[in-house]
């Protein structure tokens, strides 16, 4: 059993300018994988998550997706928890005249109403391409096989996406995590489930180590909680500045390397070259 393990977000934390994994955290990752688990953890969805994941090496570990909305080990969900779509369905009549992008994902689906600005870059951020399919069809499939959105995206021009994140938060803010990960972005996911409540079911139910022997890296707000929890929270040092404070130790920016070049001056004696 592993006496050690890290957690890492990846937009932010993880990626090199080019939004891709740079050689070196490659090769630390791949150097200390077989003795420390190194586990990511996003508000991505499972596809735009496996090819980071076949690059390091690290496809037999489980994976924290939308948030802690979804938990996989061996691909297979161990926890699912999602938006009814009432919600869903209510959001979009508010945004009747669809001055914003709505996007729908669950488990490995991604619904867009059109391949739009958003859309577009969204699907180049992520290397996985969406289904085009109205909003009211993906609500009638997911309310007759029982199912939700484990996460839902507004995109927009700013204006739009403060009138969305008002409207949501009078209506629905004691079921939903609302997060402002850009001025034009709201990442929605059900407030039952964050980073924190995946790590600690992971850790308990898969890995049975304390969480006081989790490494956890991350930049955003979403990431306060477990760098908080765990045994040393390290943010990279593009983090927001809420982040930046709550951390045990800062690291270099992550287009600079920062996860990578912590583990290879702190997690040198636990791994062979």
């Amino acid at each position: 059993m592993p006496d050690s393990i890290i957690f890492s977000d990846i937009d932010g934390t993880l990626l090199n300018p080019d939004r891709e994994l740079s050689e070196l955290t490659i090769s630390e990752i791949k150097r200390i994988k077989n003795n420390v688990p190194v586990v990511l953890i996003s508000s991505r969805m499972p596809g735009a998550m496996y090819h980071l994941q076949k690059k390091l090496d690290i496809l037999d570990q489980p994976l924290i997706c939308y948030n802690g909305g979804l938990v996989l080990v061996d691909q297979k969900p161990v926890h699912s928890t999602f938006i009814p779509v009432d919600i869903i369905e209510k959001l979009k009549a508010f945004n009747k005249d669809q001055k914003f992008h709505i996007s729908l994902y669950h488990d490995n689906d991604w619904f867009v109403p059109e391949m739009d600005f958003w859309a577009n870059r969204e699907a180049n951020n992520t290397k996985v391409n969406p289904v085009v399919k109205p909003i009211q069809e993906v609500i009638h499939d997911w309310r007759a096989n029982h199912k939700g959105a484990h996460k839902i995206m507004c995109m927009g021009e700013e204006y739009y996406i403060d009138k969305a994140y008002a409207f949501l938060e009078n209506y629905f803010g004691d079921i939903l995590h609302l997060y402002r990960s850009k001025p034009t972005y709201i990442e929605i996911a059900h407030k039952n489930i964050s980073k924190l409540t995946a790590i600690n079911l992971l850790l308990t139910m898969h890995f049975k180590i304390p969480i006081s022997k989790a490494i956890a890296f991350g930049d955003n707000y979403n990431d306060i909680d477990m760098l908080k929890a765990v045994g040393t929270g390290v943010a990279v040092a593009n983090a927001k500045p809420e982040v930046l404070q709550i951390a045990d130790i800062i690291t270099l920016a992550g287009k600079e390397d920062g996860v990578a070049i912590y583990i290879k001056k702190n997690i040198l004696n636990c791994a062979k070259k």
